[in-house]
């Protein structure tokens, strides 16, 4: 039974496993079954068998190697006061990790950031060369015209410059600020931006500007995407706060800490400490061919020390290899040097000098401004001489606008103030009725010829003119005109009307029409020509230049008042109000008092009116050692906000060039200043001796045209060579020059004489640059004219640290030094690096008698001669010689001074020069305030505190 029971169980199960196999199901899960044993052997293989080397695969695929930037070192003074510096900051970073896989959400996260930073009050830093001025136009940044053109060709993506302005007209050069802009926001998707719901989104021209720069940044890091690229530095922990709560909606975002360039006293020490920023491609070739580990995202000096001494200063990078999974995380770190700081160095120039000098150059030049400005119109003639020349307060109250003091843009708000609308709407008014007499003037068959325009017509169409041929716009081209032509010269001698010279130049190919962008050919000239004026007019409305131009002839004719406009200086928040000036200024109308009392406050500035004079120089120099204790330069400015775009080109547009170092970029004719060196060639040369007498009679004969002694009519009668230099008489140094031109047997040639000159010149170090570490102009030794050479004039052309050196080599007796501002170089530690000693050029061996002669002379300069009067209080013994020279008849003199002290035992050298100064009384009475504070008898806070000072009541004339 048990076994009939397993025999029915067993055919049971043979049924089931033949109904089973002839199943669909059976086939279908035999076929799983054999998948899922495949697949549970093959991740065992990976995971457990090959696991290891699984993840070693992959997380090659993900090295990367990151560099950290060393911290840079410091400058100092020669005293130990910290000049530059590195301080702690929030820095917003920007990095492409590819999680957004079209322009338009980037575009939309970019927005996001530029809109927190700009709320916070934060600029955006790039390397796109344009920014909004002051007054809300587009402006390169650029530093000059080759600079702007090497900009072009890297945004083009370009390989070399002249790459540009190609046949096809795709990589034009001449494009305005305002037009790259334009083409920049359409290259990178801005002009059709759009929101989540579909709806044009309408950017500001900042918001553009900022997205563009950040673009920009990107592009150029674009072999580097996985480093970060800074787009905002010193952020607020505002901003830091407010980035990080959205910063899941900006990915790629971060904020670092990181550590920034910071400036001591940034303004009298900017010009000689420089700055730093990002490295320019021209630059950066030159870095990497002394240092190949420099790349486009690092921060180098730019200008000045912190250009000059850069390797000493960058710190060396630090070095790591790092393995990120997928999702960035870091799985490993290998390979890891560490950053280390670079070297300090420190300057031989002494802070306080340094600020109290900064102060008493733009005290002194706010005095000659005080006593320059007149109340009323002026206008210097043919004859009038340099030193006297006046300043019509008009001039004064125009520079508020030309100089960007006031802000066109901020008359222009809704939200100005009832003055400010009352001057734009002058403006405005003004503005159509000239845009209607120029066309009208323009269009007429019978145009007026430009000599009998109206002055303030005649400047306009020369605007025009200067307009349409400048390289902007390079409609005309100049270089295609005949200039033989009776057009052209009738042109140049205002005979001809600005309308006949435009027909004149389309009939004769110089004028472009091509580039008029009206898509059309025209079959006649006037058609051409309409075109043309349509133009013009229509862009000069828009050029705030132009603009300027209109104010200028509408504050002249007192449509626009000074009253006006000293008023706005409170509304733009230029002035403070003190509850007394303004109100005072409303209630009398009187601009001209209110003006020199705010220039005597220094609440407006010489540098902010930028007039004649509104810049200068100051070197200070010890003469035994070749150090130099003050270079300053007026006027200065903030390094510590070079990195914003707006104010670098605030800096650019400024009239007054604080971007210039006037004590070694500002070339002028010495004048006067020359003359000790003519006077120890003769010397030297025996053309004359120490007590040979030469009668100058007022007038110089002997050569063509005849020399005028400044003394002229009256005569200087006999003088020695100490009374020659004392006296600083033209006739007697135009004598020596032709006496060093005329040979042993009495035959005169001018090349003789000018060969001694440069020859002596040399001697004294004028043939090469001074030797100081920061930029500097070459000097120019004169190469016509020997007798107005020996005076200083003819073609010379020196810096006022190049004359500063020459008087070095008086004062010691002969060495000549290469100046030098560098002290030393340490090491983080305070370990001493280098000593910088300053090196001797050359000496010169002349007598004893010859040296005893001059310094005597230079010393009866202060002690007998036009100078007296000015140095007569000065209780230090001091040498000099005062210089004048004339540069074009209707601009003032340019102003220097060179001297030493003490007389007796000379310790420092103190040369001032003043571009447009007047009279070289005006920097010799600089020279007098530095002694004064340099010998204990002011002090610092005092001259800080003080108000301009009185200009110098003597007229040295020579």
């Amino acid at each position: 039974m048990i076994q009939q029971l397993f025999s029915d169980l067993l055919d049971i199960i043979k049924d089931y496993f033949k109904k089973a196999v002839s199943s669909r199901l059976f086939i279908l899960g035999t076929i799983c079954f054999f998948m899922y044993a495949g697949l549970i052997n093959k991740l065992f293989s990976m995971q457990i068998v090959n696991g290891e080397e699984a993840l070693n695969e992959y997380l090659q695929l993900t090295e990367q190697t990151i560099t950290t930037a060393g911290t840079r070192g410091n400058v100092y003074d020669r005293n130990g006061k910290v000049l530059a510096y590195n301080k702690l900051a929030y820095s917003v970073t920007v990095q492409d990790t590819g999680v957004y896989k079209n322009s338009s959400a980037r575009n939309s996260m970019y927005l996001r950031l530029v809109q927190i930073l700009e709320r916070h009050g934060e600029t955006i830093q790039g390397k796109f060369e344009v920014a909004i001025d002051s007054n809300g136009d587009m402006v390169y940044t650029s530093s000059s015209e080759s600079s702007r053109k090497r900009f072009l060709r890297d945004y083009y993506g370009l390989k070399k410059v002249e790459d540009l302005d190609d046949a096809k007209g795709s990589f034009p050069s001449n494009l305005s600020a305002r037009e790259l802009f334009d083409r920049a926001c359409k290259d990178n998707g801005l002009s059709d931006m759009k929101d989540p719901d579909g709806n044009a989104i309408n950017l500001t021209d900042q918001e553009a500007l900022d997205i563009i720069n950040i673009k920009y940044a990107l592009r150029l890091m674009s072999y580097r995407k996985y480093e970060a690229t800074t787009v905002a530095s010193q952020v607020s922990d505002e901003t830091v706060a407010d980035i990080l709560e959205h910063i899941g909606e900006m990915q790629g975002v971060n904020v670092e800490e990181t550590t920034i360039r910071a400036y001591n006293d940034s303004i009298p020490f900017a010009p000689v400490i420089g700055y730093t920023g990002k490295v320019p491609e021209d630059q950066l070739e030159g870095l990497q061919k002394k240092k190949d580990d420099y790349d486009i995202n690092d921060i180098v000096g730019r200008t000045g020390i912190e250009y000059t001494m850069e390797h000493e200063l960058q710190g060396t990078k630090g070095k790591k290899t790092i393995y990120k999974d997928s999702v960035g995380r870091i799985r490993e770190t290998k390979d890891e040097t560490d950053a280390s700081a670079g070297n300090d160095v420190y300057l031989t120039l002494d802070a306080d000098l340094q600020k109290g000098i900064y102060h008493l150059i733009e005290q002194s030049l706010a005095g000659v401004l005080i006593k320059t400005i007149v109340n009323g119109d002026y206008r210097a003639g043919t004859t009038t001489d340099g030193s006297n020349m006046k300043i019509p307060v008009k001039d004064a109250y125009y520079q508020l606008i030309n100089n960007n003091v006031l802000s066109l843009k901020e008359m222009e708000e809704e939200d100005a103030s009832e003055t400010e609308k009352n001057i734009y709407r002058k403006y405005m008014s003004s503005q159509q009725q000239i845009f209607n007499n120029l066309n009208n003037e323009l269009m007429s068959t019978h145009a007026t010829a430009m000599k009998d325009l109206s002055e303030d017509m005649k400047a306009y169409m020369f605007y025009i003119y200067t307009y349409l041929s400048g390289p902007t716009v390079g409609i005309i081209k100049e270089d295609a005109i005949d200039t033989s032509s009776g057009e052209y010269q009738a042109w140049k001698t205002d005979e001809i009307s600005l309308r006949d010279y435009l027909y004149y130049g389309i009939a004769n190919g110089w004028v472009d029409t091509t580039k008029l962008e009206t898509g059309a050919k025209y079959s006649s000239a006037d058609d051409t020509f309409k075109a043309l004026i349509g133009y013009v007019l229509d862009n000069l409305k828009e050029d705030r230049n132009f603009t300027k131009k209109i104010y200028r002839y509408l504050i002249n004719d007192e449509v626009i008042t000074g009253q006006e406009l000293c008023l706005a200086l409170y509304d733009q928040g230029v002035l403070q109000d003190n509850g007394q000036d303004a109100a005072e200024l409303r209630a009398t109308g009187d601009a001209y008092a209110f003006l020199i009392k705010k220039l005597s406050t220094l609440e407006i500035t010489p540098a902010q009116l930028a007039l004649t004079p509104c810049n200068a120089g100051v070197v200070v120099t010890n003469d035994k050692t070749g150090e130099v204790l003050a270079l300053v330069s007026y006027p200065g400015y903030d390094n510590n906000r070079i990195g914003d775009g707006s104010y670098f080109s605030q800096l650019q547009a400024d009239l007054s060039l604080p971007l210039y170092n006037n004590a070694t970029q500002t070339r002028k004719a010495p004048g006067s200043t020359f003359k000790p060196i003519t006077a120890v060639a003769a010397l030297e040369e025996h053309a004359v001796t120490t007590d040979e007498t030469i009668n100058c009679t007022g007038i110089y004969t002997d050569v063509e045209p005849p020399i005028k002694c400044w003394i002229y009519s009256g005569q200087h009668g006999p003088l020695n060579i100490v009374g020659g230099i004392e006296n600083s008489c033209n006739f007697f140094f135009a004598d020596l020059g032709h006496r060093l031109s005329t040979d042993a047997s009495g035959v005169y040639s001018p090349d003789l004489g000018l060969d001694v000159l440069r020859k002596y010149a040399a001697m004294f170090g004028l043939d090469h640059k001074s030797g100081v570490e920061i930029a500097e102009l070459d000097p120019q030794i004169s190469k016509e004219a020997p007798e107005r050479s020996a005076m200083g004039q003819g073609s010379h052309a020196y810096t006022n640290v190049q004359l500063s050196r020459y008087v070095s080599a008086i004062a010691n007796r002969g060495t000549v030094f290469e100046l030098s501002l560098l002290d030393k170089t340490t090491d983080s530690e305070g370990n001493l690096i280098q000593d910088y000693t300053p090196k001797i050029s050359s000496h010169i061996d002349a007598a004893a008698s010859t040296w005893d002669t001059v310094q005597q002379g230079m010393r009866e300069v202060i002690t007998n001669g036009s100078s007296k009067r000015l140095f007569s209080d000065l209780e230090v013994e001091i040498a000099g010689k005062t210089g004048t020279a004339q540069e074009a008849r209707n601009k003032p003199n340019h102003a220097f001074f060179i001297s030493y002290a003490p007389y007796d035992n000379p310790e420092i050298c103190v040369t001032v020069n003043i571009p447009y100064g007047y009279s070289s009384s005006n920097a010799a009475n600089i020279a007098k305030n530095v002694y004064k504070y340099y010998y204990g008898y002011t002090d610092l806070e005092s001259i800080i505190n003080a108000g301009a000072l009185d200009a110098a009541k003597v007229n040295i004339r020579d």
